[in-house]
């Protein structure tokens, strides 16, 4: 690798932090440690990240609630969540919080390091995009300004789901595969996470549509994925 990606650990558990600390400093990453969210806070404060491995079962500040701040501070941050948990209800759960993925404990190190250069080099792709606005209906999709408007009101969107609105304004008209929506949006070490979908989709519909339970923009494809309305 490169370049060097700074990452911020956080774990309350010293043996966990310190084995994650070692592991990746030798893969060439740059690794702070924090044992609890107040103290990350803290570090973020200090140091300009690239991504954020947080564990979601943490003592006082919890994993969610620092995800939350962390989000609500550094939004174009990648978070990505430590768990022992596994269940589609957790993992929703961290998504809505704004985490960019999710891993479960024990992982492979080569599927956690995968994914955070993936998380790293999306994020960056976002930041530095810049194409002409796309117009269909009653939304204006500015990319360079990263805004979404309706009827000359902006719609504040979260660094993924712009992403995702993006992409699907951009393929108006043409049905799109979950799995080409997760490559597309999370990165190629993804296609089967249909959960991160389901909560984008429900978010985006939430935002844009008149009626979230009859969409008239963003479509359902049985079986298939999704498709945006014809421009």
């Amino acid at each position: 690798m490169d370049e060097k990606y700074k990452v911020l650990v956080v774990e309350d558990d010293a043996g966990i932090r310190q084995s994650l600390f070692e592991t990746l400093g030798g893969l060439g990453f740059l690794v702070g440690e924090a044992a609890n969210g107040e103290e990350a806070l803290l570090r973020l404060k200090m140091v300009d990240y690239d991504a954020v491995l947080l564990d979601i079962n943490m003592p006082g500040m919890g994993g969610l609630a620092t995800c939350r701040r962390i989000f609500q501070l550094y939004p174009r941050l990648p978070i990505i969540m430590l768990t022992v948990r596994d269940s589609e209800e957790d993992k929703v759960e961290a998504l809505d919080a704004g985490a960019h993925d999710y891993v479960t404990k024990p992982f492979q190190l080569r599927e956690l390091t995968a994914r955070l250069r993936a998380a790293i080099r999306g994020s960056r792709a976002t930041a530095t995009v810049a194409r002409s606005s796309l117009m269909i209906g009653q939304l204006v999709l500015i990319p360079e300004q990263h805004r979404l408007e309706k009827s000359g009101n902006e719609i504040h969107l979260t660094p993924k789901e712009f992403e995702l609105m993006r992409y699907l304004m951009e393929h108006a008209g043409r049905p799109i595969s979950h799995s080409r929506l997760l490559v597309s949006i999370w990165g190629p070490e993804y296609g089967n996470e249909r959960e991160y979908l389901r909560v984008l989709i429900s978010q985006l519909r939430r935002k844009i549509e008149d009626d979230p339970g009859a969409p008239a923009y963003i479509l359902t494809e049985s079986h298939v994925g999704y498709r945006f309305r014809e421009p």
